[in-house]
């Protein structure tokens, strides 16, 4: 049950990104809930081998490659969803930090 709520405030807080920031759209809330939903598993699946894959420049940037990592999966998802739309790199980071920050804060109301 908590699963789905995380699922739909993430969904939430994606909304409040594409209100927020004028170089995202999000066409609707179902492009939301699948944008979410591709932004998670992405988030599971394919970041840790990405991690995995920088650690050494990781390292040397003392961890702030981490954040384009997530710039860069937000971006793609936003490239292969057809309601979900980031305009570029920038807006995709200021995207990834917002929601970031967002849906951290979103997830904190179900604890």
């Amino acid at each position: 049950m908590s699963l789905i709520l995380v699922w739909l405030l993430n969904a939430v807080a994606l909304l409040a990104v594409a209100y927020l920031l004028p170089g995202i759209t999000v066409a609707s809330f179902g492009s939301a809930l699948i944008a979410a939903l591709v932004l998670g598993l992405l988030n599971m699946l394919v970041k840790p081998v990405l991690v995995f894959l920088t650690l050494p420049i990781t390292i040397v940037t003392l961890g702030l490659f981490l954040i384009v990592l997530n710039a860069l999966l937000f971006w793609f998802a936003g490239s292969i969803l057809k309601g979900f739309q980031v305009a570029g790199f920038w807006w995709a980071l200021a995207g990834a930090v917002l929601y970031s920050l967002i849906s951290g804060l979103l997830s904190r109301l179900i604890v």
